[in-house]
This record gives structure tokens, sequence and C-alpha cells, in this order.
């Protein structure tokens, strides 16, 4: 497989921020936010490996700075580590008080996905390469995020075991 670019999957998305996006604070809605995160990454990872992607996991979504009503919120990703099958994306959004011009990196995410075939299965993808300075920073210190990944999945993995799939309030407490 040929290895790719970056910047061939960057992926760009702008709405303006409406009074149904809002919440009682006159802020963007973070699960809105989020929506438009997953959105414009898959974008990205479906550029990339020109196959059919799913969602395998959201780092942290840090929420730096609210989005107000009337602003704008442009969403930028691009993928900047590949494995076999998967694809670590790298979004970040920006808002933008449209009267002022004022804009300030409102959040930051990292999301993982992974290629699928017509039923399901992962697919390999091609290789990417950075080509800037900050694309470099970004491929470098993605082996650290992906072990981090692999430990939290494992985690969730055992609390899933342990919770099962059984509601806590239906079992006897304890000493009843």
């Amino acid at each position: 497989m040929t290895k790719i670019p970056c910047i061939n999957s960057l992926a760009v998305k702008t709405s303006h921020v409406l009074p149904p996006d809002t919440n009682n604070h006159g802020t963007l809605f973070g699960g809105k936010l989020m929506a438009y995160i997953d959105d414009v990454a898959a974008i990205s990872a479906v550029r990339h490996a020109r196959k059919p992607v799913v969602t395998a996991s959201t780092d942290s979504v840090d929420f730096l700075a609210p989005v107000k009503e009337g602003d704008s919120v442009c969403v930028e990703s691009f993928v900047t580590w590949t494995h076999h099958t998967s694809m670590e994306v790298f979004v970040k959004a920006v808002t933008e008080d449209l009267l002022t011009g004022d804009r300030k990196v409102c959040t930051t995410a990292f999301l993982t996905f992974v290629a699928v075939d017509d039923n399901g299965k992962p697919v390999s993808v091609p290789q990417v390469y950075p080509e800037t300075a900050q694309e470099q920073q970004l491929h470098d210190s993605a082996p650290e995020r992906a072990a981090e990944r692999k430990k939290r999945r494992e985690h969730s993995k055992e609390m899933a075991a342990t919770f099962g799939t059984d509601y806590p309030w239906n079992e006897k407490k304890q000493g009843s």
C-alpha cells in the first residue's frame, strides 16, 4: 500500500451557532459539538482509507472555551497515525465571534476509527506520513496515546464484565 500525507484527509465543517443549538447558558450543547467532531473525524478517516469506517474510541474531549450563540464553530480534522486497520484522527474546534473576529480553540480531541469491509470486518489501511512540524509532533506521540487507549479499553472490558447487563437495583441488597 502507498503512504498518504496527513493533509489528504483534512476535513473542515463550519456551523453558525443558533438558539436551538444552545443550552440554558446560551452556549453550544457539548453533545452537539461532540456530534460535529465525530462526523468530521469520520470524513477524515474515510478520505484516508477510502473504505467505510466505524468509530472505535473517542479520547477525552476537552472543552477549552465556550461557544456562544451567534458565534461560528469550525471543526477541523485529519489522520495523524495509522496501525494495521485503525486510524487516529486529531480534531480541533475553533469558535469565532463573528462580529469581532475573535477566535479561540474551544475543543481538542483524538478519535480512533477502524476501516471495515462490506461485512463489517476490519481491513488494512494505508500508512500516513506527516509533512509539517505539527503533524510530526502528533505522529510521533501517537504510539503513546494508542497504548493508553489499549489500557483504557481493557479496563472498560473489565468494567463491562463486572457490571454486566443487569441493573444493580434489581439485585437483592446485601444482608437482606
